[in-house]
């Protein structure tokens, strides 16, 4: 009987033991499980929050490069603008310019008539009635020199007309005595 106890112990112990073991490998596999599902539950939370973090970034990048393209718009408006203001000015320098340069040329113009005809006038005095001949003389030199002085004046004809771009293009045309001789 002593066998029979025994074997009974021994097969209580191997039940006891294979319950102790499958217990074991129950513990082991639930909480094998719990870890692989709260490895999945961070690689879920770390993957929305790198999804959400590049969602963020490709945000703020298209504001940024609407900001930039706005500048961007916003400096070519303003180098068109001074590009127009620097031609305006420019226009508005040649012209003033070109407006001094025929009043000067009208006053000198005039000044040459006044002197011929003082000149004249002066020559007429001194030579008196006796020379009229020699006045008549005189004053068709003065009426010459009037008309030489207004024929030379300018060498372009009709440029009290003109803007200064026609100006400026005929210009070009003057031969160097042309230019010269102005």
């Amino acid at each position: 009987m002593v066998d029979q106890g025994r074997a009974r112990d021994v097969n209580e112990a191997a039940v006891f033991f294979a319950e102790t073991l499958a217990d074991s490998y129950k513990l082991v596999y639930g909480q094998t499980a719990e870890a692989v599902e709260r490895r999945r539950q961070r690689a879920q939370e770390f993957s929305e929050l790198v999804a959400r973090s590049l969602k963020e970034q490709t945000e703020a990048g298209r504001a940024n490069a609407q900001q930039l393209s706005e500048q961007a718009t916003r400096q070519q408006e303003t180098r068109q603008a001074l590009s127009r203001q620097s031609v305006e000015a420019y226009a508005w320098f040649l012209d003033d310019a070109l407006s001094r340069y025929r009043s000067a040329t009208e006053r000198v113009a005039q000044g040459v008539q006044e002197g011929a005809r003082a000149v004249a006038d002066t020559a007429a005095s001194l030579v008196g009635t006796a020379a009229g001949v020699a006045g008549a003389t005189v004053e068709a030199t003065a009426g010459a020199v009037r008309s030489t002085v207004e024929t030379r004046a300018f060498p372009i004809e009709g440029y009290e007309d003109m803007n200064v771009a026609e100006i400026s293009k005929r210009l070009n045309d003057l031969s160097l005595e042309e230019l010269r001789s102005s």
